[in-house]
């Protein structure tokens, strides 16, 4: 017990700066996702055939394959076809390429989830607004846009809790996030050897960061339940 708790200090130290690594990919990732969703979504539903292909097989490529790999293609394709790493070989180069990874991954995901929230907006608006003589870019913002969003939260809040959760995926790239940070401790480091339970305590970190974000959600849904 006295040993537990002269390694605790050293554990969650190291596990916080974990934390900080995991919580920079994942705003990042969010700040870079979200607009890169909108413009893949704008681009599956656009009238323009070759756009419109483009789109869907980048959906299809993305979404049918596991992130996992992507990480690993992004990573290390650029070096074996280039013979020069393009990232480098610190840990700010994997961060750019796991942050590269997962934009594009979620932005695809984002893109589907926004395509059928502006598809559920029954088309007998934008034929009211173009009859008052509105511009299909204003019905999207004025009329639409808000309307989007209420529909759009929920599959959304649950893809963000997700992403959450995969960052612990870029340790495949060995970028030293949080999981990173808690295996560390097996292998020996700072002089801990073998132990397993600095693992178990990343989980919490998880667990409270997903409660927060489900409360505010929750309480987002509820400043438009005024939608309804």
């Amino acid at each position: 017990m006295q040993l537990f708790l002269e390694q605790l200090p050293v554990v969650f130290q190291s596990l916080n700066i974990g934390f900080l690594q995991t919580l920079k990919l994942f705003i990042v990732t969010l700040i870079s996702a979200l607009p890169l969703g909108l413009l893949i979504c704008f681009g599956s539903i656009s009238k323009l055939k070759p756009i419109r292909w483009f789109c869907h097989t980048l959906i299809w490529i993305i979404r049918g394959s596991p992130l996992m790999i992507q990480l690993l293609i992004v990573y290390y394709f650029p070096g074996l076809v280039l013979h020069t790493p393009l990232w480098g070989g610190g840990e700010s180069g994997r961060f750019m390429a796991a942050a590269l990874a997962f934009s594009i991954n979620y932005g695809c995901y984002f893109a589907e989830i926004y395509r059928g929230g502006i598809q559920s907006i029954p088309i007998g608006q934008e034929e009211a607004g173009l009859v008052l003589g509105m511009t299909r870019r204003q019905i999207f913002w004025k009329i639409k846009l808000l309307q989007m969003i209420k529909a759009i939260l929920p599959p959304m809040s649950n893809e963000i809790i997700t992403l959450v959760k995969d960052t612990s995926l870029a340790r495949i790239i060995a970028l030293q996030e949080i999981i990173w940070a808690g295996q560390a401790f097996m292998k020996g480091s700072q002089n801990i050897s073998g132990a397993i339970w600095p693992l178990f305590f990343t989980g919490v970190y998880y667990l409270v960061w997903n409660g927060c974000l489900t409360l505010f959600f929750r309480w987002l849904e509820k400043k438009l339940s005024y939608f309804r």
